[in-house]
């Protein structure tokens, strides 16, 4: 995976996200729209298999960076909980 940030101001950016697909941009966004310093967050992918997605984030005025690790913090916890959710099933 390779980040590039295509372009940020203060309550904006725009984040290509090499190598990414649908997976997890979807959750990704998802996480992002439950945060109400979001007001906007979005991709867009020309085509899933040539083409690289673009995120973009619009904040109440909050850092968007600090508002994607925050998220992306939520996505970690969601998936160690799975992890133990799962674990215990497959051992019953």
């Amino acid at each position: 995976m390779e980040l590039k940030i295509i372009d940020k101001i203060d309550d904006e950016m725009h984040l290509e996200i090499k190598g990414e697909t649908h997976t997890l941009l979807n959750m990704l966004k998802s996480v992002l729209l439950d945060d109400s310093r979001v007001q906007i967050a979005t991709y867009d992918m020309k085509h899933v298999s040539i083409s690289d997605p673009i995120l973009f984030v619009k904040t109440d005025g909050t850092d968007p960076i600090d508002v994607i690790k925050d998220a992306l913090k939520v996505l970690i916890s969601q998936c160690d909980e799975f992890i133990g959710v799962f674990s215990k099933a497959v051992e019953a």
